[in-house]
């Protein structure tokens, strides 16, 4: 599973319900997919760092985002 880390301080029963919904995203494929499903919002931004890396912001639920640093 990636790593997730809590900057936004959920409670522990919110963390472990979003950790359990962005576990099967260990690719950017997979990121993309669920984005296009009805389970989140569409991608916010994709912020380039550098020629191989990019972050990518997807809007979650209940105001909060997540942030996916691909390589």
């Amino acid at each position: 599973m990636p790593p997730l880390t809590n900057h936004a301080a959920l409670p522990p029963d919110a963390l472990a319900a979003v950790r359990a919904e962005v576990a099967p995203h260990a690719t950017l494929e997979r990121v993309l997919a669920w984005t296009r499903s009805a389970a989140a919002s569409d991608v916010e931004e994709i912020v380039t760092q550098d020629e191989y890396t990019h972050d990518v912001v997807v809007r979650y639920r209940d105001g909060l985002y997540l942030v996916y640093d691909t390589t």
